[in-house]
């Protein structure tokens, strides 16, 4: 009987180590290599010794080791690495032979892949993973897209790794074509940074506005962890503001200047050019370029010093309030800007599908994507999830609160961009009347742009001689 191996993985960092050992697990014969070979020998010393894995030498050898049609995981950093990979592994491959980019890869860059690929007779798959090394090791979230011919020989393979929701399906699910997968992870990873944003502005409006100690937050990120907001990123915040080291909070003893990888970025222009507003990915996205220079801060500080009164009659239950409403906002941009993505390429993406696989072993799982679920399978020509009754109410009751605390904040000094910026979004889509009519009377008037009138038809254009 062939002792081939059914999939391989390239890359042997934490990512990759921990999905091919999860590919283990889950009954497959699995090869690996990296381009260190230390790294290799030494991978497969450790848990990979017990485990049905086989290292190989080079990419010659670990494409001699895959039986037929071969499926080749690329677990490497995203950029010319994975060019370079791709050409040197066509080489060694036959027609039908399967590469799968797991990187974050830009869509756009999948896309012009899959056509290189596929011109040589093989089949290319972006599949975006999200869930960190707990997610890798043990399930992740899946988004595959590309050469849809590949689907029924990766799909039994990668389901039966994925994390599963509470009703037991596994959080992986064809996306669709071309650079489909890739997009969609891309705005997981936006709405990732929200999340995380409007998580950091309640810390900072309980401990700055509220006075309240890292342990007393805490408990507050602990009691929402038991409601609606319940999920993984409010879970390991209680976590985070419970730590210590020598009785001082963890948390203070961090430097307050957050990294970046740039797939928030590449949502927020993405967004621009599909004419689909990301406002509060933006604003997360700027939030941690300014966090990025404390100097600069610091000597800000020192010329414009800060209001230190707490803010006025703003409770905890306001800011859980803000945050809920702020969350609706960006998720509902968010799967906006995916729908628009999806009618200029033809990918027909599924929002309901793609909620229904975040909620497990992605970053941003967490009980808010049941209730999107819910909202796209009653009604599955949604246009904008945020119209949804369940959600629209939601808005309408945080809205007292929400203002309270975006004006409380203003007051106190205390920046709370993502609040603020969902809620001008909210403000905005929901009049009936914006001032862009005077914008376009000066784009007239200065460059005789044209300008349509509310007393004729829309798609008739007029010029006035100022």
């Amino acid at each position: 009987m062939d002792d081939r191996a059914d999939v391989a993985v390239v890359g042997l960092a934490v990512m990759g180590a921990n999905l091919a050992l999860n590919l283990a697990d889950a009954g497959n014969r699995v090869v690996v290599y990296n381009r260190t070979q230390a790294v290799t020998e030494e991978f497969m010393r450790g848990e990979a010794a017990t485990k049905d894995m086989v290292g190989a030498k080079d990419l010659e050898e670990l494409v001699s080791l895959l039986e037929a049609p071969r499926v080749i995981l690329l677990m490497v950093k995203a950029g010319p690495a994975v060019d370079d990979l791709i050409n040197t592994l066509s080489d060694h491959l036959k027609p039908g032979d399967i590469i799968i980019d797991g990187g974050n890869s830009l869509y756009t860059d999948t896309e012009r892949r899959q056509a290189v690929v596929e011109s040589r007779g093989l089949l290319y798959v972006g599949m975006g993973i999200s869930g960190g090394e707990e997610g890798a090791r043990h399930g992740p979230s899946l988004m595959p897209g590309g050469s849809e011919a590949a689907w029924g020989r990766v799909g039994p393979i990668f389901k039966g790794i994925a994390a599963r929701a509470p009703d037991g399906t596994p959080c992986c699910e064809w996306i669709g074509p071309g650079g489909a997968g890739h997009f969609v992870k891309m705005v997981h990873n936006g709405i990732e940074y929200g999340d995380m944003q409007v998580i950091a502005e309640a810390y900072d409006l309980m401990r700055r506005g509220l006075g309240m100690s890292s342990a007393t937050a805490s408990s507050v990120f602990g009691a929402w962890n038991e409601g609606r907001l319940r999920s993984y990123l409010i879970e390991i915040t209680r976590d985070i503001l419970a730590a210590t080291e020598d009785d001082t909070p963890m948390v203070d003893l961090i430097l307050d200047a957050a990294g970046q990888k740039g797939t928030g970025k590449w949502t927020v222009i993405s967004s621009l050019d599909f004419g689909e507003p990301t406002t509060l990915v933006a604003e997360a996205v700027y939030a941690r370029i300014v966090s990025s220079d404390p100097d600069r801060r610091r000597r800000a500080a020192e010329v414009f010093p800060t209001p230190t009164d707490l803010l006025d009659s703003v409770t905890a239950d306001d800011v859980e309030q803000a945050l809920y409403a702020s969350k609706i906002i960006s998720y509902a941009q968010g799967f906006r800007l995916m729908r628009a993505a999806s009618a200029e390429h033809g990918w027909d993406l599924e929002p309901g599908m793609i909620a229904s696989i975040w909620r497990a072993g992605c970053i941003i799982r967490a009980a808010f994507l049941e209730d999107i679920t819910a909202a796209y399978r009653r009604d599955l020509s949604l246009a904008d999830m945020a119209e949804d009754e369940f959600f629209a109410t939601a808005l309408l009751e945080a809205e007292t609160s929400w203002r309270r605390v975006v004006a409380g904040a203003v007051n106190a000094g205390i920046p709370a961009p993502a609040y603020a910026s969902a809620l001008a979004y909210f403000d905005s889509m929901r009049s009936e009347r914006l001032p862009a009519n005077l914008i376009q009377a000066q784009r007239d008037y200065f460059g005789a742009h044209t300008f349509e009138r509310v007393d004729r038809p829309r798609g008739e254009f007029f010029h006035k001689e100022w």
